[in-house]
């Protein structure tokens, strides 16, 4: 099902054309990339200093989502800024199409279901409160930064060049944006549910 996405960008509306069991082009990422994480700082942002530091049940406080979503996004950015040579000599090219959204996506989940979950560096250490604001802006600056490394590669290069995941293994750099757009969003839901249990 095709979703029509706009947003209001340095005075004009942009739109994409969103396709989640199609090949989603550099502009319709890029806007779900933003969207996406902009939702999720709006939620983090909007709750109260009690409701930041909640943990129950041994899950995550929201604020350890937020440093989760950030370790995650952070060396995704810092990849896409090495020479496309390097990317090729480290992990080789892709020897297969990249997966739709909805692929990617169900792929994710039946990891998560078999036991797969967050490991290393990408385990939120506690959050106080004061640090919000500090990791709020710090994520929206490394999307800022992502979605112009984004721009640096053709349509056909980010289905030709892989990235390592630690939970997905090989991905194309699309995929690895499919990820993170859904990446996301599932920690929101999951942040959402934990405060009404």
């Amino acid at each position: 099902m095709s979703l029509y996405r706009f947003k209001y960008i340095c005075g004009i509306y942009k739109v994409a054309e969103v396709d989640n069991t199609k090949t989603m082009n550099k502009q319709a990422i890029k806007l779900l990339l933003s969207d996406n994480h902009k939702t999720f700082v709006d939620y983090i942002g909007s709750l109260t200093a009690e409701e930041f530091l909640l943990s129950k049940n041994s899950k995550w406080t929201p604020g350890q989502q937020l440093e989760h979503i950030y370790l995650g996004v952070r060396p995704v950015r810092q990849i896409l800024g090495f020479p496309k040579l390097l990317f090729r000599l480290i992990w080789g090219k892709a020897n297969r199409q990249s997966k739709t959204y909805d692929e990617l996506v169900k792929k994710y989940l039946q990891k998560l279901e078999n036991g797969g979950r967050a490991t290393g560096r990408f385990i939120p250490k506690s959050v106080s409160l004061d640090r919000r604001d500090k990791l709020t802006n710090a994520l929206q600056k490394e999307i800022v930064i992502l979605n112009q490394r984004i721009d640096n590669f053709t349509e056909d290069e980010l289905d030709k060049y892989i990235l390592p995941h630690p939970l997905l293994g090989k991905l194309t750099i699309r995929e690895m944006m499919y990820f993170t757009i859904y990446h996301v969003e599932h920690h929101k839901k999951l942040t959402e549910r934990d405060l009404k249990q």
